[in-house]
């Protein structure tokens, strides 16, 4: 007997609703096999949420100024909660995205402490009393923005999601998450955790569907207060111009073309940087190091001893705990990475490892781990892939490194590899991008701000940035010595501005 398939319905007003009409079917990219399918939320059902959650903002105590306290004890609940339950989600983790289960226990043990941290921030967070001129005194309130959408990708699922939910929450906000249709099960799964943790109903809404369709929706409603993104350029670009007639901000994190720059380094470390910065996620993070940038002095031992270790990585089912290498999210991302590659080599480019689409087992939605050696103005170079395939370039300078690192329309991450401290620091004040790690990579802080320059977005996640990101300042300025005289006979100590 085949068991049936689950459907996860959207979560709203402190449940699961009633199944839409239509469906979406979320595959097991590892085995192409079904795991469950989940709402296509129409338009009304949109307009209709938006409307509920605006009534929730006027009405709900959490969204009073006033509420520090209640966010600090909820949202260090569902931090607890979540510790707790790491490894079904590690599980859930595994099955939608097709990730190695290695990298899920790593990256979830930790996605617990975005909420202990801006739950901290909610209960400390303080205003100010900037320093007004005269017999005055003005302060400085932060008040919750009203109902914000959340649009969050299929790569990080749960991970980019909590650093989102937390910070909104934590200032006061109603949220509406639409997570990608391709992994959303453990973003839906938050709705009940969140309600044991003590959540009002209706603060948090997670919904389903396509997002050019139900994305859209949420994101063109003239009510909502922010949108908070993380995707492709050109879904910002989609969701931008309606903002913007609506006067609603937008923080944007996109895509990346992440430089990993080689100068005086060990070349054993600086391979093993690579591969963890260039192969992590099967490539599918917008801070992959997809250009590996290296110094002539070390390029062609650098060259030998890669190409060894990647045609060592070891590709295969996401569950065993020795696969180093998962799949990518589905076939149209296999059929990317074949096209990058295929262009690579039509531009003179030199496939050193890897190249092509494969199975496991006869299944799944896998691309080995690839190397190109190509030129800094190729395709491969200078556009985003998200996936396993990357560029190699040899550099003959530490200019010309600095140069290709800046010579892309992208600008979140880069790394500066080198055992010369005056050198790293060097390099890394002279790149653009909005993380630069020396002597690391992936690396990640509830309270490190992320986010990039240029086409790579608008706004941080993390941090003080993101908190006070969904918050509105109000100043009050209160006198308490100049006299409103401006239109007596001879007025004294009047005062305009």
């Amino acid at each position: 007997m085949t068991t049936p398939i689950p459907h996860i319905s959207n979560w709203i007003d402190g449940t699961h609703t009633t199944a839409t009409t239509t469906s979406i079917p979320v595959l097991n990219p590892a085995t192409e096999a079904p795991l469950a399918t989940i709402d296509a939320t129409s338009h009304s059902q949109i307009t209709s949420l938006i409307t509920t959650s605006l009534q929730t903002f006027t009405t709900s105590p959490w969204c009073r100024p006033d509420a520090s306290t209640t966010r600090f004890t909820v949202l260090t609940t569902a931090a607890r909660l979540l510790r707790a339950r790491i490894p079904e989600f590690i599980t859930l983790e595994t099955q939608q995205t097709g990730r190695p289960i290695r990298e899920m226990r790593a990256q979830l043990a930790r996605v617990p402490e975005w909420l202990e941290y801006f739950g901290s921030v909610a209960r400390v967070h303080e205003g100010r009393v900037p320093p007004f001129k005269g017999p005055v005194v003005n302060t400085l309130t932060r008040l919750p923005l009203g109902v914000v959408a959340q649009i969050t990708p299929y790569n990080h699922p749960l991970l980019i999601a909590t650093k989102k939910i937390a910070a909104a929450l934590a200032a006061g906000n109603v949220v509406i998450v639409k997570p990608s249709e391709r992994a959303p099960l453990s973003v839906l799964r938050l709705g009940e955790l969140f309600k044991e943790a003590g959540l009002p109903d209706g603060v948090l809404q997670i919904v389903s569907g396509y997002g050019y369709e139900t994305g859209k929706w949420l994101c063109e409603d003239p009510r909502l207060a922010k949108i908070d993104l993380t995707g492709g350029l050109g879904t910002y670009q989609a969701i931008a111009g309606a903002a913007a007639r609506n006067l609603i901000p937008i923080t944007a994190e996109l895509g990346g073309k992440a430089p990993v720059c080689f100068l005086d380094v060990d070349v054993e470390v600086g391979v093993k940087a690579a591969l963890f910065a260039a192969f992590i996620a099967s490539g599918q993070t917008c801070v992959t190091g997809s250009r590996l940038l290296v110094h002539k002095d070390v390029y062609e031992g650098f060259k030998g001893l890669l190409e060894t270790r990647v045609r060592a990585l070891r590709v295969g089912d996401p569950f065993d705990g020795r696969t180093q290498i998962g799949a990518v999210i589905s076939q149209e991302a296999v059929e990317r990475c074949a096209k990058f590659v295929e262009r690579a080599v039509d531009g003179g480019g030199r496939v050193l490892c890897g190249g092509k689409a494969m199975k496991v087992d006869g299944k799944g939605f896998f691309f080995e781990p690839t190397v190109i050696e190509t030129t800094a103005d190729s395709d491969l170079a200078c556009n985003e892939v998200f996936g396993p395939v990357i560029a190699l370039l040899k550099c003959e300078s530490e200019e010309e490194i600095v140069r290709v690192a800046n010579g892309t329309s992208f600008a979140l991450g880069a790394s500066v590899w080198s055992n010369d401290f005056a050198q790293a620091h060097r390099v890394a004040a002279q790149i653009e991008a909005g993380i630069v790690w020396i002597n690391g990579h992936h690396l990640n802080d509830p309270s490190s701000p992320w986010g990039g320059f240029k086409e790579s977005g608008v706004g941080k996640e993390n941090g003080m940035e993101a908190y006070e990101s969904y918050t509105k300042v109000k100043s009050t300025v209160m006198n308490y010595g100049v006299p409103p005289a401006w239109f007596d006979d001879e007025p004294e100590g009047a005062r305009y501005g």
